[in-house]
């Protein structure tokens, strides 16, 4: 049996960022999705890309929802939609924001309306710039419709992924092809077309609501720093369990938030 290969310390490294450098030169990233019944998911993935050092963070989401989100926090540009969900009608539009940016994160708070899910094949497959595409965004589309992309997914998400793709389990890696797969869980799962790495920061407290939606934004503010799917997906897998392990400790239990793992992100950067 070959053996595994788990994630260091050492191996997390930061986007390097020049002492020159000017507004938006290192990271602006985009975020599709929201709904009406879920907000905060949207908000946490901002502010946890804003926390990983991208300068940059545009969230696009139906009106209602976006304008919620621009009064949790001041820090989050908002392009409002006027709609209830996503669907076809709003393509266009999304494809030419896209445009603006390096990194584009789909899916957090979308909800699985018919509509919104033809909504994410179609984006997903015509955006030119990078992806991570997390939760509804998932359960949308197939390995085969997508190129330089970042997977977050949960068990769950993984087997819908797989069933999309007509692919087993055990032929993952041949038909991954330039994707890269974090696939949460108790050790967390980095999966490319030719490697496998295994995180073990984190604990029984990231089973709570808004953790993955964290991590999420983690891959996307890394990504859009550094242009490096595997890396990116590396270091928001580890810093992300770091953070939950810090908290575990600060909290004596299992009653942080995910709000504060977005707060904590700071100490664990420097």
């Amino acid at each position: 049996m070959k053996k595994k290969t788990f994630l260091k310390k050492s191996d997390v490294e930061f986007p390097k960022r020049s002492k020159t450098s000017h507004k938006g030169q290192n990271g602006k990233v985009l975020i599709v999705g929201g709904s009406p019944d879920y907000v905060g998911a949207l908000a946490l993935a901002g502010l946890a890309a804003l926390r990983s050092g991208a300068d940059w963070v545009t969230i696009a989401a139906p009106e209602k929802t976006a304008w919620a989100i621009s009064s949790l926090s001041k820090d989050l540009i908002t392009k409002k939609f006027p709609c209830e969900y996503f669907t076809l009608d709003q393509v266009e539009d999304i494809l030419s924001l896209s445009k603006d940016f390096d990194v584009v994160l789909i899916g957090n708070g979308l909800g699985t309306d018919p509509e919104t899910q033809k909504f994410v094949r179609k984006i997903a497959h015509k955006i030119e710039a990078k992806k991570v595409i997390d939760a509804d965004g998932i359960k949308a589309i197939s390995l085969q419709e997508v190129t330089n992309t970042l997977f977050t997914p949960h068990l769950g998400e993984l087997n819908i992924l797989l069933k999309n793709s007509k692919i087993k389990r055990e032929d993952l890696q041949r038909y991954i092809d330039e994707n890269v797969i974090l696939l949460k869980g108790p050790s967390d799962t980095i999966i490319t077309h030719d490697r496998t790495m295994y995180n073990q920061t984190g604990n029984a407290g990231m089973t709570k609501a808004g953790t993955g939606d964290v991590l999420a934004g983690l891959c996307a503010g890394y990504l859009a720093q550094s242009d490096d799917l595997f890396q990116s997906a590396c270091n928001a897998a580890y810093i992300n369990g770091l953070i939950g392990d810090i908290l575990l400790k600060k909290k004596q239990g299992f009653t942080y938030l995910a709000s504060d793992m977005v707060d904590e992100i700071l100490n664990v950067s420097k």
